[in-house]
């Protein structure tokens, strides 16, 4: 329960007035609803006591009718303003959350972050953050309302019967429903996990059957993706089936408590008048009073199948959004980018992959000057791309030390390296619109012009111009461009922001060579004085660089 009251303690701390005037409201509804109930039935045996006693002429019913009205039409606006605060406040406090979640996967390390499948990260936002919405509506402020309820209750009707019709009545619903409510978190943990893999698997997978429906079409894979999103959709209907179980068993408890608790106070309060200890009609008021207490548990019955959910969902968020970044943390006040020296070196830099202890990448040693284009090599997987990740700040060094114009980068300033440092990897995002929405995510501050010379030193003016020009449209992950069209795109979209030292993981990577050469020309062109360090595969990529610097692994 400690991710529960964690996530309820973060909603009571962003919007406490609003919650605390929340679950006063839920008081006042829960005790009018019993206070109602108990003096209705009052009102009704004791007018009809008086009228078979000859006395109905002299009973008081303008007071109690009175009270009747004003508890009714106080229970119905206290509900009205106890929705409008506590729902307000809580959908208020999950945007903030979803917020919060959002932002750690824009912190966390970039290993993480290329772990991260978007369909099945954006998948677990919304059914976590949807699953949260009840930890004060259907958890938190419906218990505590009901237990101020049954305190209150209790005092008033030891007053008015006796203590032991009213700790029949308040220990027997806190102490029940305390039971009950432990059944429901049992109940609902047994499928809660198999009813949420089963709609996790769902989404991903008519996802993936919308996104790659061509793809799953052309490989003839078409039905075999539509036969597993309906295996999980089954899957999905029997978990729900399995919920809707435990909610039955939980509210047949719930009636079963309900019924024996009003019957022993009917039994209590009959014993009570059979030894002269008040009126019959008292009998009833703890009679109906037990009734109406039961609203206290009706959130039970609502809660049984969303608990284990809840608690799942609470855990994930808390985990979420309390884990820092693994990338290196550099002050927001850090070492400016100077100007002295090399522009780029390195010094016996050791580099071990995220998670590993082994290096990867043993004591290299380079040094890239203004201007110039330096070609990395190595076997697949022996470190190249890890040594454009070290440079560009995203991974930290086992060993040695990295400096850019003389300054170590593990203390740069993170705006300074971002903006001298601009790498562009194997696989580079793509977003659904024109071909300068995509540009502009580069700089917001370009111009058109800007744009076409950059387009031309990627050797795509001619795709563009035959397309549209920058309002070329553009679909969800570069659909309708081909392979290396999008690769160009992204490189475009680097070259922009005219960085000092330009990295480039396998630049030419889907390009026929004739295209290869035009746009690593038309790169060196655009950006005269760059550094420009790749992690080359190919042939043309090597004989185009100044020098070549071949990576010894640690494997």
């Amino acid at each position: 329960m400690k991710d529960l009251l964690a996530i309820f303690w973060r909603l009571l701390r962003a919007h406490r007035w609003a919650m605390i005037r929340g679950g006063g409201l839920s008081f006042v509804v829960l005790f009018m609803g019993a206070a109602l109930l108990g003096l209705s039935g009052w009102f009704i045996v004791a007018a009809a006591a008086a009228g078979l006693a000859g006395v109905g002429a002299m009973f008081d019913v303008f007071r109690p009718s009175a009270l009747v009205r004003f508890l009714a039409l106080g229970r119905a606006a206290g509900r009205y303003g106890e929705r409008l605060l506590t729902h307000d406040a809580t959908l208020r406090e999950l945007e903030h959350l979803r917020a919060d979640i959002l932002r750690s996967f824009l912190g966390a390390s970039f290993g993480r972050m290329t772990r991260i499948r978007g369909a099945q990260a954006l998948n677990r936002l919304t059914a976590d953050v949807d699953a949260l919405d009840g930890v004060s509506l259907r958890l938190f402020l419906p218990v505590m309302a009901a237990l101020a309820t049954h305190l209150v209750v209790y005092l008033g009707l030891h007053w008015l019967l006796g203590g032991q019709i009213a700790a029949w009545i308040s220990l027997g619903y806190v102490l029940g429903g305390g039971l009950i409510l432990s059944v429901a978190a049992r109940l609902s943990a047994q499928g809660a996990t198999a009813r949420e893999r089963a709609s996790q698997d769902f989404r991903s997978a008519l996802i993936d059957m919308i996104r790659a429906r061509r793809d799953l079409a052309v490989y003839g894979r078409l039905p075999e993706q539509a036969a597993r999103v309906g295996g999980a959709e089954i899957r999905q209907a029997a978990g729900a089936q399995g919920q809707d179980a435990a909610e039955r068993r939980v509210g047949v408890l719930l009636n079963l408590l309900t019924q024996g608790i009003a019957a022993g106070a009917l039994g209590l309060g009959v014993a009570a008048v059979s030894a002269g200890d008040f009126a019959p009609a008292f009998a009833s008021l703890g009679f109906f009073a037990a009734l109406g207490l039961a609203e206290t548990l009706a959130p039970l019955r609502r809660l049984a199948p969303d608990l284990g959910r809840m608690r799942m969902a609470a855990h994930r968020v808390r985990v979420q959004i309390g884990v820092p970044a693994a990338d290196p943390v550099r002050p927001a006040g850090g070492a400016p980018v100077a100007r002295t020296g090399p522009r780029v070196v390195l010094e016996r830099v050791s580099i071990a992959r995220p998670g590993t202890r082994l290096p990867v990448v043993r004591d290299l040693s380079l040094t890239a000057a203004q201007g110039e284009t330096v070609a990395l090599t190595a076997p697949s997987g022996g470190g190249k791309s890890t040594v454009l990740l070290a440079l560009a700040g995203l991974l930290p060094v086992a060993s040695g030390e990295m400096r850019l114009n003389g300054t170590a980068i593990a203390t740069l300033d993170e705006a300074a390296l971002r903006a001298s440092v601009v790498l562009v990897p194997q696989r580079s995002a793509l977003i659904a619109g024109t071909l300068e929405d995509n540009l502009r995510l580069g700089c917001e501050t370009i111009t058109p012009e800007d744009m076409q010379a950059a387009l031309r030193a990627c050797a795509l003016e001619r795709v563009s111009v035959a397309r549209g020009g920058l309002q070329m449209r553009i679909g969800a992950r570069g659909e309708g461009l081909s392979g290396g069209e999008a690769r160009r795109v992204a490189l475009a979209r680097a070259i922009l922001r005219r960085p000092e030292v330009l990295l480039l993981d396998e630049p030419t990577e889907g390009l026929d060579q004739k295209t290869a050469a035009e746009v690593l020309k038309g790169i060196r062109d655009y950006l005269l004085h760059s550094t420009i360090i790749m992690a080359s595969h190919r042939q043309s990529e090597v004989v185009f660089a100044d020098k070549t610097v071949k990576i010894e692994t640690g494997i």
